[in-house]
């Protein structure tokens, strides 16, 4: 049996951890004599008052048994190396369009996984198939109420979505679906649209089927798919025309007002790169309800016009310090940006030039920041001038970290470059704090 545990990574002072001694890279294996699997068992079996934890410890490989005596919202103290520690269950789907697939060589272990783990849905919002779900399975999510979970529906035609994740599990989607809701599971769903594949009518019937499984479906995102230079079929999926993006827009706004109507909200939202696409303006801030899918970057543009428009009347006159920035994103955004810039340039003292790079790493079919690599800054910016000062958004990072995609580090660039480079919380309002030295409060 494959062993389990939860591996510390960090104890905090002053916590019960911190007082029995727990360090980094001690194991938690049971808690009151159950195996923990993972961060959902941690927290469950931690809620109890009276604990008896087994644990490894890392320098002697030691099993010790500790008992705890604890109030009810007395937290442990620690970090763990992964919220899974049992083994994260890994995607057995061969997807036409699977992004791992298509991933340079040499970038960090960790973007060639595949996962597709319920737990790390629940726990971390990632999406997933749910084409490896188990009886099992599904009777824990329904017992610890795992719920929302985020799920990528692709399709709701069975036939094209076994087309498009290869898959013969993949033909189950709805049942499952319908099973879960039915036992009080709410999901958070979407569709990848690949041109010619399941986009025209497949769409449509897709859009109809999951609004109609029932109000445990809180929420449908349709994202075109995004095609790098490393994808070897590139020729199966050509990119949405400016007039076919604009036929997609005016097809979803119509069963978000027939969804408004019988829902009170509009349940399907389009990602931002399809309005970019169709050259139409993003809808309005209210259109996007609260935001449900924000992490899956639906309605991220439109937070930010809508930030810098409020905080428009806030911005000063001049600075005091004559200062040159140069702000980095990709090509998506270069449209909206451009005007905010040029309103930014009227301060005086105050220079802002936007760099909205072309990924040469991955090729120019990817427009978005987020995947912009310090090799494409390496490359988009080596006409600044030495100790030129850089901004980018904290989105291009691994989260928590200085490193990029392609594992060069903010000071690999800086290096290479000669500038500093200054991030940014992809907010306006730290844009601002940044380049016009400004206290966060005065947006508040």
């Amino acid at each position: 049996m494959k062993e389990t545990g939860g591996i510390i990574s960090k104890v905090y002072p002053d916590t019960i951890a911190w007082e029995l001694g727990l360090e980094a890279g001690d194991k938690i294996l049971k808690i009151n004599n159950i195996v923990v699997r993972d961060l959902i068992d941690f927290e469950y079996l931690w809620a109890e008052e009276e604990i008896e934890m087994l644990v490894i410890k890392k320098e002697s490989e030691d099993l010790e048994e500790i008992q705890i005596e604890k109030e009810y919202d007395e937290i442990l103290g620690v970090e763990f190396q992964s919220a899974v520690f049992d083994g994260v269950r890994h995607c057995k789907n061969n997807c036409l369009f699977c992004f791992v697939d298509q991933m340079a060589p040499g970038m960090r272990d960790s973007l060639y996984e595949k996962d597709d783990d319920y737990r790390l849905s629940f726990l971390q919002g990632n999406f997933i198939t749910m084409t490896n779900l188990t009886d099992e399975d599904k009777k824990r999510i329904i017992e610890q109420k795992l719920s929302p979970l985020y799920v990528s529906v692709q399709s709701a035609h069975e036939e094209n979505r076994r087309v498009l994740l290869k898959n013969p599990q993949s033909q189950r989607i709805i049942s499952d679906l319908v099973e879960l809701t039915n036992e009080g599971i709410e999901f958070h769903t979407q569709i990848v649209l690949c041109k010619n594949i399941n986009d025209g009518g497949f769409l449509e019937y897709s859009i109809k089927k999951m609004e109609s499984l029932g109000d445990n479906i809180l929420s449908l995102a349709v994202v075109p798919v995004g095609i790098t230079k490393f994808r070897k079929n590139q020729e199966l999926f050509p990119e949405f025309t400016k007039e076919e993006a604009k036929d997609i827009i005016e097809k979803v706004h119509k069963y978000q007002k027939e969804f408004k109507e019988k829902r009170g909200y509009n349940f399907i939202y389009l990602g931002d790169e399809m309005y970019i696409k169709g050259e139409e303006e993003f809808p309005s801030y209210e259109s996007y309800d609260s935001f449900p899918q924000l992490e899956n970057g639906i309605g991220l543009s439109r937070i930010f016009i809508d930030d810098y428009l409020e905080f428009k009347e806030n911005l000063p006159d001049k600075v005091t310090e004559k200062e040159k920035y140069y702000l980095v994103s990709g090509k998506s955004p270069e449209s909206f940006l451009t005007k905010i810039i040029s309103d930014l340039n009227k301060i005086e003292n105050l220079t802002l030039e936007l760099r909205a790079l072309e990924n040469k790493f991955f090729g120019s079919r990817v427009t978005v920041t987020g995947l912009l690599t310090g090799t494409d800054l390496i490359e988009g910016l080596k006409d600044i001038p030495e100790g030129g000062k850089v901004i980018i958004p904290e989105v291009m990072l691994k989260k928590g970290e200085d490193i990029f995609l392609d594992n060069l580090l903010i000071k690999d660039v800086e290096d290479k470059l000669n500038v500093q480079i200054i991030t940014f919380d992809n907010s306006f309002a730290d844009l601002a704090e940044k380049i016009l030295k400004f206290e966060r409060g005065i947006f508040q």
